[in-house]
């Protein structure tokens, strides 16, 4: 059951625990003020409930009731007084506590960012900072905290109807128990297991809406966005039908909730008439004190069932959070290797953490030292997964990737002495020219800086700015085209000098011009090296030394342009959208 898998989690938890001991007293203020906040609530009610009858029976002496008008004007100020300073404490607490949860999740994350690149893809990373710590806040606010003042409250109750009948102090027992335990664990075992499937279903979703949106040009070069249409439109509905379901059962569930607090009113009802039997003026009057009493109470109970059926979530934040390692993982980093420098990928399978879906299957593929190798597929298809596998970003799930016999992922930061990338959009920091590019070697020296930049095409358009080379660039290099940021970050590579080059989709976004100059520039000046490149379109596929297709984690085609135009009909046609054909 998720809520006993909760308290599992919470027992074994080392990131939360140990600030419920340090902030203990106001944790305890808080509680026991909401305790006090519902008792002055239902005393209010018990209080206005005698006095109206009271007075209703016309009293002799104005000053016998003179007592519950005080005690009544004392509960009217004190609930929401109570109230306000309850809700003060409990969230400074919990502000306190999850402000500090981030502190040592930001010192995590920057001690074992290496851990993190190989683990979790950046939306994982994304989704504990922002959601997992919020889901830890919404557990004590909304479950845990409410969950604690009802269960005093229902200790409270039973024993106070104690004093005046012990079978019906068990019959409450019995009928505050449902609405405590019976519906919120109905909920849990219900509802719980499809806000489970629900989350599931937003987070493939998300993903593949994500990946696809980023993609959209491989559908349409595939010839395939019908087909993509009708696959997000099937999973809508899928989540559509699903979370129908949650709110077709909540609303159930909250008309029995409110039924159980209906026959819990009319048994109180029922048993102060038999128990305050007596005079119109006299014990008759405790009937409406009673009854009365119990409406304020249902806002203490009513949302239980609703926060239980949520612990599945907040189950996996703590999950989450504990998972992540205490201590730094330093990678184990081999002695250097000399080239040349060949690639083999043998028998690799990837899964993601959490997901079943192989991205790639049994995969296996060498790339020899200076050789130009053209990755296709359309997005989804496992190929820039590849990349960050080769780079040691990621680990096999199965089989290696070795450089020269020497597993990637096994380097740590080394890898960068071999392995140099350009991505999509290079980003240029908030910096000179000149230390943005220094960031390839940081020992360069200005006239190898300027030689760089004339190898990319990039040298007249630096010295005619007013400062050169200490030009300062804008946030992410806005001031620059996406040409110029791309050369840039091929200067970097340059100035690096490695022996392996990843470009990952490096054109997306421009125009055919300045995609086909930028393809020249790249493979003019990385004659030597050796080139995987990752595309979605032909454009200077003649280059390439060899090419593969990815598709569905799978090698499915691999040769030559020259021979795979001669012996691929499925080649020709991609070559025939390619033109427009």
């Amino acid at each position: 059951m998720n809520k006993i898998g909760l308290f599992r989690s919470l027992k074994t938890d080392t990131w939360v625990k140990p600030f419920l001991k340090k902030y203990k007293r106001s944790l305890i203020a808080a509680l026991i003020l909401g305790f006090i906040t519902f008792f002055c609530a239902g005393a209010l009610m018990f209080n206005s409930g005698y006095l109206i009858s009271r007075a209703a029976s016309l009293p002799e002496n104005i000053l016998m009731i003179y007592i519950p008008i005080v005690l009544t004007r004392a509960f009217g100020i004190g609930r929401p007084v109570f109230r306000y300073i309850e809700r003060l404490t409990s969230h400074n607490w919990v502000l306190k506590m999850t402000s500090n949860l981030r502190l040592k999740l930001y010192t995590t994350l920057e001690k074992d960012a290496i851990f993190f690149k190989r683990n979790y893809r950046t939306g994982d990373i994304l989704g504990l900072l922002a959601e997992d710590i919020n889901h830890i806040q919404n557990l004590y606010l909304r479950t845990i905290f409410p969950t604690i003042i009802a269960w005093l409250l229902y200790v409270f109750i039973i024993i106070g109807l104690g004093v005046f009948s012990w079978w019906f102090a068990l019959v409450m027992l019995l009928l505050l128990g449902i609405v405590l335990f019976l519906l919120p664990l109905w909920s849990v075992l219900v509802n719980g297991a499809r806000q489970e499937k629900e989350k599931q279903m937003k987070n493939l979703l998300y993903t593949d809406l994500t990946d696809n949106v980023l993609g959209v040009s491989d559908w349409i070069f595939s010839q395939r966005g019908a087909a993509y249409v009708a696959l997000h439109e099937e999973a809508e509905s899928a989540l559509r039908e699903t979370t129908k379901k949650i709110n077709r059962f909540d609303r159930t569930r909250d008309f029995i909730l409110q039924m159980m607090f209906g026959v819990i009113t009319i048994a109180l009802l029922l048993w102060t008439s038999n128990q305050f039997q007596g005079d119109h003026g006299g014990a008759a009057n405790w009937i409406a004190a009673f009854v009365l009493s119990v409406f304020p109470l249902i806002d203490a109970f009513a949302p239980l069932p609703s926060a239980a059926q949520e612990t599945n979530i907040y189950k996996d934040s703590i999950d989450r959070l504990n998972e992540l390692p205490d201590k730094k993982e330093q990678p184990e980093l081999r002695a250097t290797i000399e080239g040349p420098f060949n690639l083999d990928v043998k028998d690799v399978t990837f899964t993601y953490p959490n997901t079943t879906k192989e991205v790639l299957s049994h995969l296996d593929l060498s790339i020899t030292a200076g050789e130009k190798l053209a990755i296709l597929g359309r997005s989804g298809s496992g190929k820039s997964t590849l990349a960050s596998l080769i780079r040691g970003d990621l680990q096999p799930t199965a089989g290696a990737i070795r450089l020269n016999g020497v597993e990637t992922d096994s380097f740590g930061d080394a890898i960068t002495d071999y392995i140099g990338v350009i991505h999509q959009t290079p980003y240029l920091f908030h910096t000179s020219i000149l230390n943005n590019l220094r960031i390839g070697r940081q020992s360069a020296t200005e006239e190898e800086v300027w030689d760089v930049l004339a190898r990319v095409g990039l040298k007249e358009m630096v010295a005619a700015l007013p400062e050169g080379l200490q030009t300062m660039v804008d946030e992410a290099g806005l001031r620059f085209s996406g040409g110029e940021r791309h050369r840039l970050a091929l200067a970097r590579i340059l100035l690096k000098d490695v022996p392996i080059i990843l470009l990952d989709e490096p054109t997306v976004g421009l125009d055919p011009i300045t995609e086909q100059a930028l393809l020249e520039t790249f493979f003019n000046e990385l004659q030597e090296k050796t080139i995987i490149w990752i595309t979605h379109h032909l454009q200077g596929i003649s280059l390439m030394d060899r090419v593969i297709f990815i598709e569905d984690g799978q090698l499915e085609m691999s040769g030559s342009p020259k021979e795979l135009e001669q012996t691929s009909a499925r080649y020709r046609h991609l070559q025939a959208i390619d033109k427009g054909f």
